[in-house]
């Protein structure tokens, strides 16, 4: 077999290996099931003898070259040499096959110090000939949260905007006047007057936030850059919460929750009282606009005050860590109050608990997040980086703001 015949062979081959590992589009990564690996390791052996066979025929040849002898017949039927004819064989033969399984087809370098001795005959071959990388397996999953938690866009309502503004109307606090009343035949009826509503506009307000990423990592580690694109969604979830809760509606933050005009206040008189206070928060939603309260937003430490109480007897309230109340049942892990869902989120104050009605309220957007990226921005391009930016458009309508009860924890006598 003749050198160009064995160099084709060996290109196809090479080729084969390439679509076999080539990441589906959009993909960061390739993973390869048990037929995947069986194949690409086939592959693998076969390069190792068409390269070895090259290595055997080009040496061949130098030598003669050398002597003035006469070129090395097209027909070459040589075996497989059991010494490393070059670096490149000695790469395949002893690691070729790791870096296959592993996805790596670049980046690895082996040095002539490395090399240095590797052909000698007497020499045992040792685990510290290999680099490092090719020794150490790799976890890729980085540790994440075992469940996310409940934001607070997850209890609102939700809803979509076309502009960039929206306009609703809330009714004034003082809406009746008059009532409703018993009489007698013949007698006047009482009359009946609403003293109607305010028009509120709100205005989409743009959340944002960008992180760097070399184009080496993009290329190198394109895991860990998923896994960074998902933190910084994280981190503008988080941003999104604290300024439809607390946000004091200057500037280009909307106005939250908690800085509502006409939103009802409770008072909590020391930790101990938390948990009633939550309650009466709960039929203050109720008595002032005949809705029902359905959710409870704390801060952890809150939380956990509440989570932790005990009675005069030394019993969880909320059920022990193993079981419920003095051994009845099994523990309720989920996370309410008094049939409320809580959402625990650090986006609120401890001492600051807010009890109110979904339906009063919804969060508008313009679509969903939107995560983009460039190396056009500043001097990336030139320094070879990427800027992955993320960002959300949201605008926050409390059409009944009585519907919400601010809880404020006090000190205790």
């Amino acid at each position: 077999m003749d050198l160009a015949t064995l160099m084709a062979e060996r290109d196809q081959i090479a080729a084969k290996m390439r679509t076999l590992m080539e990441p589906a589009d959009g993909a960061a990564t390739k993973s390869l099931d048990a037929d995947g690996l069986k194949e690409l390791d086939a592959l693998t052996k076969s390069l190792g003898d068409v390269q070895t066979k090259i290595a055997s025929v080009m040496a061949a040849q130098a030598q003669l070259d050398a002597l003035g002898g006469p070129e090395v017949p097209e027909t070459f039927r040589g075996e497989k040499s059991t010494a490393a004819k070059s670096i490149g064989q000695h790469f395949v033969d002893s690691i070729g096959t790791k870096i296959a399984r592993l996805g790596i087809d670049r980046g690895l370098t082996l040095t002539a110090d490395e090399y240095t001795g590797t052909k000698a005959a007497t020499d045992t071959h040792v685990s510290s000939m290999v680099p490092a990388p090719l020794l150490t397996d790799i976890d890729r999953t980085p540790v994440r949260q075992y469940q996310r938690r409940l934001f607070l866009t997850d209890w609102l309502l939700s809803g979509g905007i076309s502009g960039n503004a929206i306009t609703y109307y809330v009714e004034k606090i003082s809406a009746i006047e008059g009532a409703v009343a018993a009489i007698a035949e013949n007698a006047r009826k009482p009359q009946l007057h609403h003293t109607g509503w305010d028009p509120v506009t709100e205005t989409l307000k743009k959340v944002a936030g960008f992180i760097k990423v070399s184009t080496e990592m993009l290329e190198d580690a394109a895991f860990l850059v998923t896994e960074i694109e998902t933190r910084l969604l994280a981190e503008l979830a988080l941003a999104e919460e604290i300024l439809l809760l607390s946000g004091n509606g200057t500037g280009q933050n909307p106005l939250g929750l908690l800085n509502r005009s006409g939103l009802q206040t409770e008072t909590a008189a020391g930790e101990a009282d938390l948990i009633e206070a939550i309650f009466r928060a709960s039929q203050k939603v109720t008595l002032a606009t005949g809705l029902v309260a359905d959710g409870v937003v704390m801060n952890p430490a809150d939380y956990q005050t509440v989570r932790l109480s005990k009675d005069l007897n030394g019993q969880y309230l909320a059920g022990g860590p193993f079981v419920g109340q003095y051994g009845n049942g099994s523990m309720d892990d989920a996370v309410r109050i008094w049939g409320l869902p809580i959402i625990v989120t650090p986006a609120i104050a401890a001492g600051t608990v807010l009890v109110g009605a979904s339906q009063a309220a919804t969060v508008y957007s313009k679509g969903s997040f939107v995560l983009s990226g460039t190396n056009t921005n500043e001097d990336d391009f030139v320094n070879n980086r990427v800027t992955i930016l993320a960002e959300k458009r949201v605008a926050l309508a409390v059409r009944r703001p009585a519907a919400y009860v601010k809880v404020t924890v006090t000190e205790g006598e």
